[in-house]
């Protein structure tokens, strides 16, 4: 007869229930913000809007400026305004805004960075004492001080010069870049410092060889931050100067401004020519900028 064998049959794992699988885009869910996305487009079109004005007209004619829409590009661009503008000394006011701009960022950054790394790094009362006159310099507006600085660069004989403009920008720089400075500078870890003491570096490496490298970002930003104001500048060039030999950007939008009427398309186009460099500068220095401008929104 016979013999029939049977299988041992393991039990059957016990039913686990199915975990759906993980969505790839966590925002599915998520309502689109219609409202935000339209605020955005208006700021846009507000930003861009009269630079687009700029630009059209300074390519037209004084003729086409009056007589076509204005928000209409032109049928025949021309070149002519920027070439009357080049042609109207723009190389002299362009230099002269130059030696102006860098004369006054330089010094203001090398003061506020040291006076910084005092500030954090020091102590006692003339630490104290210099912080807070650095802070009330703030609170002081630039129009209140216009006949004060009026009154010691005639006195100190240096009226319509280039250096009547750079005395004052570099005053009115370090407060500001001092307070953005500090309070970079207290990012900065102690320990670093400590370390570096131990192996016996004096405060003047310290600051030169580890605060400076490390706050290179923000030291960027306050840069440009200053540059564009001294650049922008329209008070002092008004009041301390007068020939045309120390004339500077701002002011030689004067250059086309007639008895009765003025060259639109051409002062415009001095404006996109004084543009061009600052564009130039933010484009090279992106980078360190928006470091500068986005660091501490991640702590």
């Amino acid at each position: 007869m016979a013999s029939t064998t049977q299988l041992a049959v393991p039990p059957a794992a016990p039913a686990t229930r199915r975990q759906p699988a993980p969505s790839g885009n966590k925002g599915a869910g998520r309502r689109p913000n219609l409202l935000g996305a339209f605020g955005g487009w208006i700021w846009l079109a507000v930003i861009i809007l009269p630079v687009y004005y700029v630009i059209i007209t300074s390519l037209k004619d004084q003729a086409g400026f009056f007589t076509t829409n204005p928000m209409m590009p032109p049928t025949e661009p021309t070149l002519d305004n920027y070439k009357l503008v080049l042609e109207k000394d723009f190389a002299k006011y362009f230099a002269n805004s130059l030696i102006v701009t860098i004369g006054s960022v330089i010094p203001a950054l090398l003061v506020s960075f040291m006076a910084a790394y005092a500030i954090v790094r020091g102590s006692g009362w003339f630490v104290n004492s210099t912080n807070k006159l650095f802070l009330l310099g703030l609170a002081i507006p630039l129009h209140a001080t216009i006949i004060p600085i009026y009154w010691m660069i005639t006195r100190a004989h240096l009226y319509d010069t280039l250096l009547a403009l750079i005395l004052p920008s570099i005053a009115f720089a370090i407060p500001v870049s001092v307070l953005i400075l500090s309070n970079f500078m207290r990012d900065v870890p102690n320990e670093l410092f400590e370390s570096m003491r131990l192996d016996g570096c004096s405060d003047w490496t310290m600051m030169w060889r580890l605060a400076l490298p490390l706050m290179r970002p923000a030291v960027v930003t306050v840069g440009i931050y200053n540059a564009l104001h001294v650049w922008n500048g329209f008070l002092f060039p008004l009041i301390l100067t007068q020939s045309p030999s120390t004339r500077v950007l701002p002011l030689s939008l004067w250059t086309f401004q007639d008895e009765f009427t003025s060259n639109i398309p051409a002062v415009l186009a001095s404006v996109v020519l004084a543009t061009l460099p600052l564009l130039v500068l933010y484009v090279m220095a992106r980078r360190q900028l928006l470091s500068g401008l986005t660091a501490g929104f991640s702590k």
